[in-house]
């Protein structure tokens, strides 16, 4: 038996048994969805582009078992908290907000017409909130796997991502892109997912777990900026992308626009919109090389492309922070690292890191000791396996 397989069978074991004390009966399903991490293509999903995240063992876990009644009673390990609401009157919790996220699925299933029956459910997880490592999307999409599962939904796993897109944009209430949800759900073991955020076509991309391993580190400083600041570039390229379509008929977003077509206009852009729009054609393109540099096996090239993104997001795109560009510098000094960035919103959050097998053990210890003496924080570092998305436990 494998270690992996162990360790699912002891967290089955551990789950089951918490529902079974939390409410004096089996379950009758178990379901895990997974966090992710973002190998590259930062801040181009709301632009059109090109995404290439993973699915990582890091994961939201549900047992759950049908009710009688439009009851849904939920017991969070993590939170040791219980709270409850009724599926005919559904409303935001402000004393256990972590429920909202269930809340908002059982919403928008509902809304978009699938008839749900009461749950009883004990939550847990590993996905590090704060983290830049998409634990909401973890929550939401095991959730909508549970009400599936539970209730024979006949929902497919596209429609399963926009649904709890939907729902952390309608009802949490944050504005958040689809890339989360779609490898939450989408996810291959061993693989990272193309992801076009125009059409939603997507292609798995064989990844090199023999050789390689990704190593998140977590800067533990929590994005305080990232609203504002998010909003604020969303706005900017939505005014790079209208000033470029006055050359270019027919770009509704910089997706639309061409290296070589952008260096031709780039000096008709005010400085500010000109980097901007910079990083993000780039960054586009990036994505593209990377998904040749992966199938055929060239690390180096593709950790090049990661360590060039990060130097667009510092200093054209400015999503970066002191911690951040730290924790970069430190990593790619570490003989056998291939590659390090930020990777997600910017201004706190984690780093993303691509090591050879032999060098992971040596990596952990110099970074997080030189994170240490530079800031004075101490990290967290996740050495990550690619991983399947949701499913049964």
């Amino acid at each position: 038996m494998t270690d992996t397989a162990i360790e699912r069978g002891r967290l089955r074991s551990r789950l089951f048994h918490a529902f079974q004390i939390t409410f004096s009966r089996d379950p009758d399903v178990l379901v895990q969805a997974p966090g992710r991490v973002n190998l590259i293509g930062e801040h181009t999903d709301y632009n059109d582009g090109f995404v290439l995240p993973v699915a990582i063992d890091r994961t939201v876990r549900i047992a759950a078992a049908r009710r009688p009644d439009t009851q849904v009673r939920l017991f969070s390990r993590n939170f040791n908290a219980a709270t409850s609401f009724d599926l005919t009157a559904i409303e935001r919790s402000t004393e256990a907000s972590w429920s909202n996220y269930v809340r908002g699925v059982a919403w928008v299933l509902q809304e978009a017409g699938y008839v749900l029956g009461g749950m009883d459910a004990v939550i847990e997880g590993d996905v590090p909130m704060g983290s830049g490592l998409s634990s909401s999307a973890a929550i939401e999409v095991a959730s909508a796997f549970a009400f599936r599962q539970l209730y024979h939904l006949p929902l497919d796993l596209v429609q399963m991502a926009r649904l709890c897109q939907r729902a952390e944009q309608q009802f949490v209430g944050v504005n958040c892109g689809i890339m989360d949800q779609f490898i939450s759900t989408l996810g291959r073991r061993n693989h990272a997912l193309l992801i076009d955020c125009r059409t939603l076509d997507y292609e798995p991309v064989p990844f090199p777990a023999d050789r390689a391993r990704l190593i998140i580190g977590d800067t533990m400083v929590r994005r305080g900026l990232v609203e504002s600041e998010y909003n604020a570039r969303r706005k900017q390229s939505e005014q790079a992308a209208y000033l470029l379509s006055q050359f270019l008929p027919g770009v509704r977003a910089l997706r639309d626009v061409s290296v070589a077509e952008f260096e031709m206009l780039k000096n008709r852009l005010p400085d500010l919109l000109r980097r901007r729009a910079e990083h993000v054609i780039y960054e586009n393109e990036r994505v593209l090389q990377a998904v040749k540099a992966l199938r055929a096996g060239n690390l180096e090239e593709f950790g090049r492309l990661m360590n060039a993104s990060h130097d667009s997001l510092r200093d054209l795109y400015e999503v970066s922070s002191p911690e951040l560009n730290a924790m970069v510098e430190l990593a790619r000094r570490v003989p056998g690292t291939y590659g390090s960035r930020m990777t997600g919103a910017g201004f706190g959050g984690s780093t993303v890191s691509l090591v050879r097998e032999d060098a992971v053990e040596r990596f952990v210890q110099i970074v997080a000791s030189g994170y240490r003496q530079r800031t004075g924080i101490e990290p967290a570092m996740y050495v990550c396996t690619v991983e399947d998305g949701v499913g049964e436990l």
